[in-house]
């Protein structure tokens, strides 16, 4: 989870550990970067997710906003679903590391960001949560 702050004049960004969980195959987990940045208005910020093991065929970045439902902002590691700003991209490198990236940070991406991946396991699909 990615939680994005305002402060006077600069956004504060904390990267948090994220999810995991049990699949027929073991377990599956998702660690996202942790620490915390301070970034001002109009920076660029990243925020990467690592899949172990690397059997992640889709990969998917959300954003949730306070009372607001989490939006889809980027599916299947690099595709920007339709009507998000070209702000936000997803990269892929290999199959352990997904990265989402905000370019240009603004005031209205103050937000909760989550990652999730998607893996295809015994015939069926399975998803973090």
């Amino acid at each position: 989870m990615l939680i994005i702050f305002l402060q006077a004049g600069f956004v504060s960004i904390t990267l948090l550990l994220f999810f995991m969980f049990s699949g027929s195959s073991g377990q599956i987990t998702v660690a996202q970067s942790a620490g915390s940045q301070s970034v001002v208005p109009g920076q660029r910020v990243s925020i990467t997710c690592k899949v172990s093991p690397s059997t992640s065929y889709c990969f998917n970045w959300y954003q949730q906003k306070p009372g607001e439902a989490p939006k889809l902002l980027i599916y299947c590691s690099s595709s920007r679903q339709s009507g998000v700003s070209d702000r936000f991209s997803g990269t892929k490198s290999g199959n352990t590391d997904f990265t989402l990236t905000i370019s240009g940070v603004q005031t209205e991406d103050a937000a909760v960001y989550y990652c999730q991946s998607g893996h295809y396991i015994n015939s069926q699909w399975l998803f973090t949560q």
